[in-house]
């Protein structure tokens, strides 16, 4: 593995941000300050100004944390397919073609979703049935084969996991 490249302001930033504004007590913070803002109504007799300053406060904060929730997002959901294509990188009679699944366009996807819904029916109504959801068919065939009868009951019930890349 690589050495870490150095984070750009933002990202390191958007983290810091993310992980201080996700802590409790800026949540109590939060809630202080606008009940101080409302008891300070009768005081500044709800004025215009007044209900100005927590509008234009709430307003830009908002505006801001945007960016901060979707670089936080970014991140993990990048981090998340690269875990999820490892594992069926290194799964075992996995279907290598599900690899950078999200990289497809909508209506892809969902043929493919179609797919494992119904694989999904199929198992839990086996399950119903009393019998064993570890035999329907493939989603995507391994090409030259047919469906789960091509590969055979033993590599299904022994899916492998390596621990080495490659």
């Amino acid at each position: 593995m690589k050495t870490k490249k150095r984070e750009s302001w933002f990202n390191s930033f958007a983290k810091w941000a993310s992980h201080k504004t996700g802590h409790p007590a800026v949540f109590t913070a939060a809630i202080v300050i606008i009940v101080l803002w409302g008891v300070t109504g009768p005081v500044f007799g709800f004025s215009d100004t007044w209900q100005l300053i927590i509008n234009t406060g709430t307003t830009i904060i908002t505006f801001l944390m945007v960016f901060i929730i979707q670089n936080t997002q970014n991140r993990d959901t990048g981090a998340m397919q690269v875990k999820l294509d490892e594992l069926i990188r290194a799964v075992e009679g996995a279907h290598k073609a599900l690899l950078d699944l999200e990289e497809l366009d909508d209506q892809a996807i969902e043929k493919i979703r179609k797919k494992y819904k119904k694989l999904a029916a199929s198992a839990r109504e086996d399950l119903k049935n009393g019998k064993a959801d570890t035999d329907t068919e493939d989603v995507v065939p391994e090409k030259g084969k047919n469906t789960a009868s091509a590969r055979g009951s033993k590599n299904r019930a022994n899916r492998n996991v390596k621990t080495s890349p490659g």
